[in-house]
């Protein structure tokens, strides 16, 4: 929705005219209806309030915490942009809520922005487009700084306490249960409740998409919606998986990472006390409990609107499937959209739907408009660059786990994938290699190599659909003390993709801009847009998952292994959506060590997998029956590609994100 930048004489002033009838109309809309109105209610929002004219402050708000230690309370700064003309009428407006560490050290959105301020220290500039396009349609934008940042008190602490309670204080202010302050350490009193209904719906991508998730499992009442996008639902498996190191697997460098200069100077004691409540060995500890939110997604009260990539190598895909099936569990009302890319947010790859859809959403939650979204599908899926897809719930109703099973094949470590269970004593053997990951391992799946065991079912004579996450069983026999484990489901044939693992993380930007709001000469609602990055590939990786066989006894504690015991463990993989097509073929390969993607172990082990007790356990529209039609029958030549080594050809993985980078 563009907005124009030039206008004649005449149409200033017809537009004038219609602004301020549109403003009056909606000024009667917003009226609860009696009697005859109730039979037309409003459907959309619309923006009938000036956003040049709009109140501009900050308030401190006080947590009730002294997470740095200095005496006092820590209070927190909250940005806000609210539309002039319902505070003058008396009319109170629903909050949209972005709780955030980013908005001075590294920007947010796919342009970096920043917050900006004037001499008087008055908000300018709010990143993103929510205040430029939501302002205007009779909401509030708040931008809070968790504490450490910016300009809060307090010390960052990645996820814990300090950092939802950062965020839970604004909700409890603008509901009147918290104290604000007009300065961040004066005595002047500042009170939402003359303005705002009490209704919030929060939003922001990864971290600040996490403290939304946060937010929501306290149970905070007036938090109406959320809208995580590439969220965290656990700290732990963002740097651990199963006892096995992911990355830089601490998260103190990321409090230093986030934290203002001035909190580097007074916070180090808190970054030594989260280095030694967080170890590096993956074990379980009190502070990643604080750090989960999964456990509590029976205390959600708002809906909750999931955006996720499902290639996404920062926060990845099992962040959404394990908070996803807890709030089903516990029925929360929900929604979903599932992309092809890595980290990156809809409005990037999917712009005016997603605008669109996000102003329903918004509406119907905040503004209790009955415009039918919560009775649409539930579910949106990319299946192809730009090409989406819709169900009615997510994952299907027809959804079953099925469990496939490996057995031997003509070759060392090229074996197949059934239903059949392995012969007794039938095995399989690799070595980790650290320097191969799974493009490496698919790259030359119908190959004999040392470091991995890929087992392949025959090309698919019908589609084959995963809805959901699957499980990987194996019994394993180490010849070291320390060995780790990855999983991994690919779909072995040609097809187009977003190259999710290039800059970008399957998209381009453009230098052409769209405009999505109303603009001001300091915060502009004109942004860059994007296309599609693709890559013709063979193969799609489709889910991952890895473990520290350490952990087989025990999940929160690893210890040493018994070489040349035997050991059996379930590696939780990524939940996903994906559709293998005729003439492809389904693979499950297991591996050491995934380069790029997980530490190695302290030793090099050679592991042996009991193939009679291996097993996967994939969600299969249709199940079993899906999978035996899918693999029976005569598969057209031209599809098939059996005995055909794949070329190698795969995203490429020179830009793979590290924790911080990819915000």
């Amino acid at each position: 929705m563009p907005i124009p930048v030039r206008r004649t004489r005449r149409a200033r002033l017809s537009c004038r005219i219609l602004v301020a009838a549109a403003a009056a109309a909606l000024m009667t809309a917003l009226v609860p209806p009696t009697g005859a109105q109730a039979k037309a209610p409003v459907r959309e929002s619309q923006p009938v309030h000036s956003y040049a004219d709009a109140i501009r402050e900050s308030v401190w708000v006080d947590t009730g915490l002294d997470g740095d230690g200095d005496g006092r309370t820590d209070r927190v700064a909250a940005d806000i942009v609210r539309p002039r003309e319902p505070a003058a009428a008396g009319r109170k407006i629903p909050v949209i809520m972005d709780a955030s560490p980013y908005y001075a050290c590294c920007g947010r959105g796919n342009e970096g922005q920043k917050k900006t301020y004037d001499a008087a220290g008055n908000p300018v500039q709010f990143p993103l487009f929510y205040d430029n396009y939501f302002v205007p349609r009779g909401y509030a934008f708040v931008a809070v700084d968790l504490a450490g940042t910016n300009r809060s008190d307090g010390c960052d602490d990645v996820g814990g306490r300090s950092d939802v309670q950062s965020a839970k204080a604004v909700v409890d202010w603008l509901n009147g249960r918290a104290r604000g302050y007009t300065t961040r350490t004066g005595s002047d009193r500042a009170r939402a409740t003359t303005w705002s209904t009490g209704k919030v719906g929060m939003i922001g991508k990864s971290w600040d998409g996490t403290i939304a998730n946060g937010v929501a499992a306290t149970g905070v009442e007036g938090l109406e919606t959320i809208v995580p996008i590439g969220a965290i639902s656990s700290w732990y498996d963002y740097f651990h998986s199963q006892g096995a190191p992911l990355y830089n697997a601490n998260p103190s460098w990321l409090s230093d990472y986030v934290d203002s200069p001035e909190a580097k100077a007074r916070c180090g004691a808190v970054q030594d006390r989260i280095t030694a409540a967080t170890p590096y060995s993956g074990d379980w500890t009190r502070a990643w409990s604080e750090r989960n939110h999964v456990p509590d997604a029976g205390k959600v009260r708002a809906s909750v609107f999931v955006v996720h990539g499902q290639q996404d190598l920062n926060v990845r895909a099992n962040h959404f499937g394990q908070w996803w099936d807890a709030l089903a569990a516990h029925g929360v009302e929900r929604k979903i959209w599932l992309s092809q890319t890595g980290h990156v947010d809809p409005f990037d790859f999917r712009r005016a739907d997603w605008v669109h859809t996000l102003h329903r959403w918004f509406d119907h939650y905040l503004l209790g408009y009955e415009n039918g979204i919560d009775r649409e599908p539930m579910a949106d899926i990319e299946r192809a660059p730009d090409r989406w897809t819709t169900d009615r719930v997510w994952p299907p109703r027809a959804t079953e786990p099925t469990t496939l099973r490996p057995g031997t094949g003509t070759a060392p470590g090229v074996g197949t994938l059934g239903r059949t269970p392995a012969a007794p004593g039938a095995t399989e053997t690799f070595t980790d290699d650290p320097g191969l990951g799974e493009t490496d391992w698919a790259a030359r799946i119908d190959e004999s190599t040392p470091a991995k065991a890929g087992f392949v079912t025959r090309p698919l004579a019908r589609d084959l659909r995963l809805s959901g996450s699957s499980t990987v069983t194996v019994t394993a026999t180490p010849t070291t003390a320390t060995a780790h484990l990855t999983a991994v489901l690919v779909d072995l044939g040609p097809d187009t993709i977003r190259d999710y693992a290039a800059a970008g993380e399957g998209i381009t930007t453009l230098t052409e801009r769209s405009c999505w709001g109303a603009s001001t000469s300091g915060d502009s609602a004109c942004f860059k847009e994007t296309k599609a990055r693709t890559a013709d590939v063979d193969f799609t990786v489709v889910s991952r998952g890895w473990a520290d066989l350490g952990t087989w006894a025990n999940p929160a504690k690893g210890r040493p292994l018994t070489p040349g015991k035997a050991y059996t463990m379930t590696l939780k993989l990524a939940a996903t959506d994906h559709v293998v097509p005729a003439g492809h073929r389904l693979a499950l390969i297991v591996g050491g060590t995934d380069k790029d993607l997980l530490d190695p172990p302290s030793t090099t082990p050679t592991i042996t997998l009991d193939l009679a007790r291996t097993s996967a356990k994939l969600p299969l529209v249709g199940g079993a029956e899906a999978f035996a039609r899918a693999t029976a029958g005569t598969v057209d030549a031209r599809l098939a590609r059996t005995g055909q080594p794949l070329t190698g050809v795969g995203p490429s993985r020179s830009d793979i994100p590290v924790p911080g980078e990819a915000r």
